[in-house]
């Protein structure tokens, strides 16, 4: 028996080497295009990778993909300039390294998300990988709806994950982890909500000196909302017209669409200051009101330990709205997101509270011809942290920061998975990440952000590289994972604000019946885990009284606090905060 162990031993040892030269053979022969690779790599010139270090990349890919030549994959996101720009650029080149096809669609953001729960609902083939906010976060880790990425890369996804990836290069790679630091989203492109002015207005001494004279203090950066409100009366109704042309010390939107929801749930409520102290989100209060213990989400009105119809969230609706209707042109109230998205660089909008930075790829920031630009383009625009509302906290989270993350549903077949899984790699490997910065201008890399091209550009976007190389980039953060439905809670927001900007209700009965409803939503949501579990109502003023969140109501007034642009950007610079 031992004999026969042992020539058994001999001949499986023979046919193991015969197969791993096979293998190493086939691996070998696997022919390289040396021309493709580096006609792709001059595609990004400005990549912080050498040339040898950027074929070597590439290289990886052609050679990875080989078992997928000829399959066609579908991806899905938004229509923002960075998605276009993956889909027209990068999805040809990525097809003529590796022989996959990737059918891209740029639909609207309420689609994406609207068709990845159909998918996962219904369990059949729609896209194989979507770029979706990580604030569905908290939807994907309790319905286990996508592919852990963290298990993937360690086990069938392995050979298949890009050596070169460098994944603590990322910024806000959290952003895409549940609670227990697993990877469930890998970020593809990301941008802040912030402040927006006109620098060269601000900076001119006839209209300094008349804000000072009126108001008593410098015109400056707004630092609370008491200056922003200051500024923009100044600006609508002090000035009021610049060479003929009307102008408006605000711009927002308020067109009844998932767009006025996610205004509310991304920006208002956080810098108005709802919620707890706590960075990326307020414990046990986050910043869209919801009280969530040990996980478990607990309620939303404050009846329940929320605060979404508490003070501080009607102080912040109702500021939404009368700035509006006071200080933005009137059409504003029509408009949605992607509607608004230029009027700034229309060149009659002095400020703007809070704007998606991604938008600043439009040529109405960056052209030339743009009344909102110097003749060589150079903006006459920067950017600042959005001003806070008068119950933010130090400690808080200042302000959005959204997050399109590559997701894969549970429902893609397990090798188109793997296929998938190179293109979402491609689209944010090193080798091309600063020239989508540069499409895009929605930063995802340390590196790209360091970058030599950033560094020489860093003027001619009006502060956002400097913002994203200070310490005030990580007090802005997405929807944490507390949120259980994203849709189904998002979704409700604006059915209820609408109402409350059109007077239908006041603001006060348009919050109370939204937390109502949001709590009646929680209660019926069921997930496989850290499903909600609903608080026993109490009497408010329990909760009002007990320390930190819901807050009482504050009736005094903030004093307006301003600050000299050009002292804020030498503080980051310093490593310093500006709150």
């Amino acid at each position: 028996m031992k004999k026969l162990h042992k020539g058994f031993l001999l001949v499986a040892l023979f046919v193991c080497l015969i197969f791993t030269g096979i293998v190493f053979a086939e691996e070998s022969q696997i022919e390289i295009d040396e021309e493709l690779l580096k006609s792709i790599a001059a595609q990004f010139p400005n990549s912080v990778l050498s040339e040898e270090e950027k074929i070597k990349e590439l290289e990886w890919f052609a050679r990875t993909s080989t078992p997928f030549k000829g399959m066609t994959i579908s991806s899905v996101g938004e229509p923002i300039p960075t998605i276009i720009w993956e889909n027209e650029v990068l999805a040809p080149l990525f097809e003529k390294l590796t022989g996959i096809k990737v059918m891209c669609d740029a639909i609207d953001e309420g689609m994406v998300v609207e068709t990845f729960y159909r998918q996962i609902a219904s369990k059949q083939h729609i896209y194989d990988i979507y770029i979706n906010d990580t604030d569905l976060l908290g939807t994907h880790m309790r319905k286990q709806s996508c592919v852990n990425l963290t298990e993937f890369m360690a086990n069938e996804g392995k050979d298949f994950t890009n050596p070169y990836q460098d994944f603590d290069d990322y910024l806000n790679l959290e952003f895409g982890q549940d609670y227990d630091g697993n990877q469930l989203q890998l970020p593809d492109c990301q941008f802040p909500n912030l402040y927006i002015f006109r620098y060269d207005w601000f900076n001119d001494p006839k209209y300094q000196a008349m804000f000072k004279e009126k108001y008593g203090y410098e015109l400056g950066v707004p630092l609370n909302w008491a200056a922003y409100e200051d500024i923009a009366n100044f600006w609508t109704n002090d000035v009021n017209e610049i060479n003929g042309v009307k102008i408006y010390g605000n711009q927002d939107y308020g067109k009844p669409s998932p767009h006025l929801g996610w205004r509310i749930t991304d920006a208002w409520l956080s810098i108005a200051g709802v919620g707890d102290k706590g960075v990326p989100f307020g414990y046990p209060v986050d910043d869209w009101g919801l009280r969530a213990e040990d996980k478990i989400p607990k309620g939303f009105s404050v009846s329940r330990g929320g605060e979404l119809n508490g003070p501080a969230a009607v102080y912040a609706v109702d500021k939404y709205i009368e700035w509006m209707k006071k200080y933005a042109p009137p059409a504003a109230v029509a408009l949605d997101c992607f509607e608004s998205a230029d009027i700034f660089g229309g060149g009659n909008i002095a400020q703007q509270i809070s704007m998606y930075t991604c938008f600043l790829a439009s040529d109405a920031y960056r052209s030339p011809e743009s009344p909102v630009t110097d003749e060589n383009g150079n903006p006459l625009w920067r950017l600042a942290p959005t001003p806070h509302g008068k119950y933010w906290e130090e400690g808080m989270k200042i302000g959005y920061q959204d997050c399109g993350a590559w997701t894969i549903p549970v429902s893609t077949d397990p090798e188109k998975r793997k296929a998938a899984w190179l293109w979402a790699q491609f689209c944010t490997c090193k080798t091309v990440d600063v020239e989508k910065f540069i499409a895009g201008v929605t930063p995802i890399r340390k590196s790209t952000v360091w970058s030599d091209w950033a560094t020489e550009n860093e003027e001619r976007l009006g502060g956002l590289i400097t913002f994203y190389k200070s310490p005030m980039e990580d007090k802005f953060t997405p929807t944490g994972p507390n949120v259980p439905d994203y849709a189904l809670l998002a979704e409700q927001f604006w059915h209820y604000i609408s109402p409350a900007a059109t007077g239908e209700l006041t603001v006060e009965e348009a919050m109370d019946q939204l937390a109502a409803k949001c709590d009646s939503l929680l209660e019926k949501l069921k997930t496989p885990v850290f499903s909600p579990q609903l608080n026993e109502e109490k009497d408010e003023s329990y909760w009002l009284e007990a320390p930190g969140s819901p807050k009482a109501k504050i009736e005094e007034e903030e004093e307006p606090r301003t600050m000299p642009y050009d002292e804020m950007l030498e503080m980051w610079k310093a490593g310093e905060t500006t709150f």
